[in-house]
């Protein structure tokens, strides 16, 4: 049951992982083709931050803490 739940646990933050790099690189884009005059989905982005990308940076982070605590409290359980 334990290594089910660290393996999902594991798979939802690479998929989260990938959905925060894909965000990042569409504001830097987005951004260039705004300098360039080119609309590229910056308004876009800026509406989707609060309710899309916020919450996928702090999932990330607080599943990053989660996963490395469950790390060390199996190895504190099982020394081998």
């Amino acid at each position: 049951m334990k290594d089910r739940l660290v393996r999902w646990l594991n798979q939802f933050l690479m998929v989260d992982v990938f959905l925060v790099l894909l965000s990042f690189f569409w504001l830097a884009i987005a951004v260039v083709g705004r300098s360039i005059g080119v609309p590229l989905g910056l308004d876009l982005w800026y509406r989707l931050w609060e309710p899309v990308f916020t919450p996928a940076i702090g999932l990330l982070m607080a599943g990053a803490l989660l996963s490395g605590l469950a790390s060390q409290i199996s190895k504190w359980l099982n020394p081998n």
